[in-house]
């Protein structure tokens, strides 16, 4: 066997690697080239709201990927990971919780959710929160009163600590049967190799710089974390901003009049498509609400847009694995509706 056809199978798995590694930026590439050749002006508007994006999530992005590398460089991962081992009900309470008051939308929260998995913690808290999360933080709470009322701001608040608590308990369920036991994609953090379980003590070394070893293992976590958060969030961003710019708001919300079952299930369904940023749509399905769209409607196409829209979806697919992506989406759009109806339910009542 000649040293060619030995050293084969090596380089096809790096050119493999590579590939995979670059065909996101590929793809972002040809969708804004694309683009540039019927509507240049809109490509070059495209590429700075994904380049203005990537900076306004930026102090969030390298706060997560710093405790994913600090973890996995000083040891501390496996402490953190064993934090999580206790009652599932309060993890899974304090990651709804914890969703509810963070300022993360639903593509800047995944980062943090890639470091709390590739650390060891369940899939159940971290659905919790992940969830949870991009529904409602404390300034969203205050100019959805301010819109809305404080009626409908409590109740999405609710809504958020819901579907967070729905979520976490539906996949503990789950887990304990054996599922979900990898939920990282490999290479992602520790996925494919038992992101979930927590993995063999090691000696906690806080002063990690001081070892050349762990200081390369930091570099190495931050570098690769960086790169594959960097070009799925950028193209997140792209598609983001055709379909602001393609899709009309007032188009989108104006099929969601009328009263019973059927809107509420169209607003779930239309606002996984039709992404609308959580401010910039409130005014909107305000007015509607005033002309007289169901409320319930109202509540599913805000808690739809901000969990389950394409951009989010695209993140969440890059991260996970094909079951935990098909589980978000399934909790998602589920708890959407059931929130839609209750919200119907209740104003209806009251």
């Amino acid at each position: 066997m000649t040293e060619t056809s030995l050293a084969s199978p090596s380089l096809r798995s790096a050119l493999r690697h590579l590939w995979q590694d670059q065909r996101v930026w590929l793809a972002t590439a040809a969708i804004l080239g694309t683009v540039a050749l019927f509507d240049p002006s809109q490509a070059a508007q495209s590429a700075r709201f994904a380049g203005q994006a990537l900076l306004t999530t930026a102090p969030f992005l390298i706060l997560s990927i710093a405790l994913a590398a600090w973890a996995g460089a000083t040891g501390a991962d496996n402490l953190i990971a064993r934090a999580f081992t206790g009652a599932p009900t309060l993890m899974i309470a304090l990651g709804a919780l914890a969703g509810g008051l963070s300022p993360f939308c639903s593509c800047g929260v995944i980062p943090l959710v890639a470091a709390l998995l590739s650390m060891g913690v369940p899939l159940s808290a971290v659905m919790a929160f992940w969830l949870a999360s991009p529904i409602m933080d404390p300034s969203m709470f205050v100019l959805t009163a301010g819109v809305l009322g404080p009626e409908f701001a409590v109740a999405k608040t609710l809504t958020a600590l819901g579907l967070g608590l729905f979520g976490g308990t539906v996949t503990h369920v789950l887990s304990r049967g054996g599922a979900f036991a990898a939920p990282l994609r490999d290479g992602i953090g520790s996925g494919g190799c038992g992101g979930v379980r927590i993995r063999a003590p090691k000696p906690v070394i806080w002063r990690f710089w001081a070892e050349p070893d762990r200081r390369a293992k930091f570099g190495r976590t931050a570098w690769s974390t960086t790169l594959f958060l960097a070009r799925w969030l950028m193209l997140a961003f792209v598609l983001e901003s055709l379909m602001l710019a393609w899709i009309p708001a007032e188009t989108v919300t104006a099929t969601l009049g009328g009263d019973g079952l059927l809107p509420i299930l169209t607003a779930t369904l239309v606002g996984v498509p039709a992404y609308l940023n959580g401010y910039a749509a409130l005014p909107l399905v305000g007015g509607l609400i005033e002309q007289g769209m169901a409320p319930g409607a109202g509540m599913a196409f805000l808690v739809a847009g901000g969990v389950t829209s394409i951009p989010a979806a695209i993140a969440v697919w890059a991260l996970a694995r094909p079951q935990v992506f098909a589980l978000y989406i399934a909790l998602s759009l589920i708890g959407t509706f059931t929130s839609g109806l209750l919200f119907q339910i209740w104003t209806t009542l009251a």
